[in-house]
């Protein structure tokens, strides 16, 4: 056997890898529950879904539905009322992976007042509890938001904070919000240039800098799925199963 033949035989097994999750166990950020938010559009397609997670080797799902008060009037009763649909549906087609729902807050004022009214919100895990901000603009309440939900004794996660374009121009605010122990929260397919080449590029500093706490697939239809699924591809791939990531504990 030649050389060359060596290198062919490796670039083969490394383009047939597939996608494995199972070091992950949990994927805490979807939008599965169809027809409440920009995720899957119907119960059909969330079977599906869930079943190419499950194929992935993951043992539970946390689904998290937008809760964006211009677009998502979501409540803890319609996600939940969801989730039970959901769940019903799964039992029908033998899928036996685990699911339980939290929610994705944008940070808003509309959000704000309901952490200072103490009204219900959906977490993750005991006290966690995901948010998210727009891409381009830092909202002016951010760090308002973050200490009264810290008040009432939250966790925060900002979901892919890779995908704001505030922080990959600004790293000082970036390392304020790790200094605060907001947790990060990454989207895998980040790392396939899914979104974009810069978000691939900022996404892999974050991790040389070792400050992940948590990974998801953020996956909203098959589309996410298929890119997904080239993954095994980035450089990045072995190096996310040796992070110290809280997704195993959820």
């Amino acid at each position: 056997m030649g050389i060359f033949d060596i290198f062919g035989r490796n670039k083969s097994k490394s383009i047939d890898q597939k996608l494995n999750l199972d070091w992950m166990h949990t994927d805490m950020h979807s939008h599965l529950i169809p027809g409440i938010d920009d995720g899957s559009k119907s119960m059909e397609q969330s079977i599906e879904l869930i079943r190419r997670l499950e194929g992935y080797g993951l043992k539970k799902i946390i689904t998290t539905p937008h809760i964006m008060w211009e677009f998502y009037k979501n409540t803890p009763q319609i996600i939940l009322k969801g989730l039970k649909a959901l769940r019903a549906e799964l039992l029908a087609n033998e899928i036996k992976v685990e699911i339980n729902a939290a929610a994705e807050y944008y940070v808003d004022e509309f959000f704000f007042e309901k952490i200072k009214n103490q009204d219900q919100l959906l977490t993750v895990s005991e006290n966690l509890i995901l948010i998210e901000t727009g891409f381009i603009n830092k909202p002016a309440i951010l760090f308002d938001t973050i200490y009264e939900l810290e008040l009432q004794q939250y966790k925060p996660i900002l979901a892919h904070p890779e995908r704001y374009y505030y922080l990959i121009n600004d790293k000082k605010m970036m390392h304020d919000l790790l200094d605060r122990e907001v947790y990060f929260q990454i989207n895998l397919l980040s790392l396939t240039g899914f979104y974009s080449k810069e978000v691939k590029v900022f996404v892999e500093e974050i991790i040389n800098e070792n400050r992940i706490k948590l990974v998801g697939t953020d996956c909203h239809n098959s589309r996410y799925l298929d890119a997904l699924e080239t993954l095994p591809k980035s450089k990045y791939y072995e190096k996310l199963q040796q992070l110290d990531l809280l997704n195993k504990t959820l």
